[in-house]
C-alpha cells in the first residue's frame, strides 16, 4: 500500500485557512503521508474520496498540529470515529459545506 495520496483543491484550502508557515507544511505532510490509502476498509483512496476524512481531522484539529496528529491516530484506528466527532457521519455530503472561521481562528 502506498499511503501518500496527494491533497484535493479544498483540502489544501481548508489546510491554508488553519495553518501558517511550518505548521502547514507540516499538516499537509501528515494527511498525505498518514491519513491516504492506508486508512482501515476505505476505498474511495483519491484525493476528492478522502476529502471526507480528511475534512473531518482537519476540523478536529482546530489549528493545531498536536490534535490534528491526534485525529489522524483516531483515524487510522477506526475512520468512522473521527466522522462521527467531527459532525460528518450522517450525510456523505456533509463535509463539504465546512469551512474554518478564518475570522475567530476556530474550525
Amino acid at each position: 500500500m502506498n499511503a501518500s495520496v496527494p491533497l484535493s483543491h479544498g483540502t489544501a484550502q481548508r489546510v491554508a485557512a488553519l495553518f501558517t508557515g511550518v505548521a502547514r507544511v507540516t499538516a499537509a505532510e501528515l494527511l498525505v503521508e498518514q491519513c491516504g490509502d492506508n486508512l482501515p476498509l476505505w476505498v474511495k483512496t483519491d484525493p476528492q474520496g478522502l476529502e471526507r476524512i480528511r475534512f473531518a481531522v482537519l476540523k478536529l484539529s482546530g489549528g493545531d498540529l498536536a490534535k490534528l496528529t491526534r485525529a489522524v491516530r483516531m483515524a487510522q484506528r477506526d475512520w468512522r470515529d473521527v466522522l462521527v466527532a467531527a459532525g460528518f457521519a450522517n450525510s456523505i455530503v456533509a463535509h463539504e459545506s465546512w469551512f474554518p472561521a478564518s475570522e475567530t481562528g476556530t474550525a
